[in-house]
């Protein structure tokens, strides 16, 4: 199964918003500082670092590329470098020079990422991959479905392996 990234805010400007207007937007009145200190301790459970974010930006661009460095093997690779550059050091993976940057941090050859994005090459994937998300509901990430169960955000692994075994030996539909 391949990771795929859906945007949970496709609407997200290029110079991003900060989680205050992002959550006023959509309605919502919520303490930003709580729910980062909530992030950030969820995070440290799980061994991964966490920044303290104060915006979100529109990741688009970065699910191109991610979806390019996977048909070269370097997939992994390169979403664990946009979850750093996103996650812990807060940069904006909208910006140009920001997905490059992140393409040479992973053995990938910035020219080549450079004519990706100027062809927009993915565009078509990370359009059906955006259909999807909407058509399955998802409003999280990560997200799993199995069956007709679904687990929402970030887990521990023995809450995945209950939800694994509980279909184990299942078949196919």
């Amino acid at each position: 199964m391949k990771w795929r990234a859906f945007p949970l805010h496709p609407d997200t400007p290029e110079e991003g918003l900060s989680l205050e207007d992002l959550f006023r937007n959509k309605g919502m009145q919520i303490d930003v500082v709580d729910v980062v200190a909530k992030l950030q301790a969820t995070a440290a459970r799980f061994g991964l670092p966490m920044g303290d974010r104060k915006k979100t930006f529109n990741s688009r661009l970065a699910q191109e590329l991610g979806l390019w460095a996977e048909s070269l093997g370097k997939g992994h690779a390169f979403h664990n470098e946009a979850f750093a550059a996103y996650f812990v050091r807060g940069e904006n993976l909208a910006k140009r020079p920001v997905l490059l940057s992140m393409a040479e941090a992973v053995g990938l050859d910035a020219d080549a990422a450079a004519k990706v994005l100027d062809q927009r090459s993915f565009r078509d994937a990370v359009d059906a991959d955006w259909t999807l998300s909407r058509a399955k509901g998802v409003t999280a990430v990560p997200t799993f479905f199995m069956g007709l169960d679904r687990l929402v955000g970030a887990q521990s692994h023995e809450i995945l392996e209950r939800m694994v075994a509980r279909y184990a030996g299942s078949k196919p539909a």
